[in-house]
């Protein structure tokens, strides 16, 4: 037997928040409801959840137009790296989203190194360019040189 519930959370496979879907009773019962993702999809539960999904979009509206603002500084900023390297232009050890972070963080940008999407540390000096998202729908291109410390 299959039953209506409302997403709370985000579920692989299954949908997103505010998403009403059909799951066996079973598993609403006893992983679903108990855990809190999910509500029961009833009028009372389903007009509760609308309003709040209301509230939710308008609040995800500012959040959004937030990242816009920060996406224009980052995309107009140019960090410059200083790292110790050898003859070759490799570098002793590497720079990763750790030391990209430091860097915005002193610019004033609070970003968490998660959100920036380096494929692979830099081990070489030049110039580099990164995705930065701000929000699920908004990613900020932040450019960045490497360059040799002097002591």
């Amino acid at each position: 037997m299959n039953v209506q519930v409302i997403l709370n959370e985000d579920l692989p496979n299954l949908g997103r928040p505010g998403d009403v879907v059909r799951v066996r009773a079973g598993y609403a019962r006893n992983y679903l409801l108990p855990r809190k993702l999910a509500l029961e999809a009833n009028s009372r539960n389903i007009r509760v959840f609308e309003h709040q999904k209301r509230l939710a979009m308008g609040k995800r509206e500012a959040l959004r137009m937030q990242a816009m603002t920060e996406k224009e500084k980052i995309e107009s900023l140019h960090l410059t790296l200083a790292a110790h390297a050898g003859e070759e232009g490799k570098l002793f050890g590497s720079v990763t989203n750790l030391d990209l972070e430091r860097a915005l963080h002193q610019r004033g940008f609070t970003v968490d190194r998660r959100r920036i999407l380096l494929a692979e540390p830099i081990k070489q000096l030049g110039d580099y360019s990164v995705t930065v998202r701000l929000q699920p729908e908004v990613d900020a291109n932040l450019k960045f040189s490497v360059t040799a410390a002097t002591d």
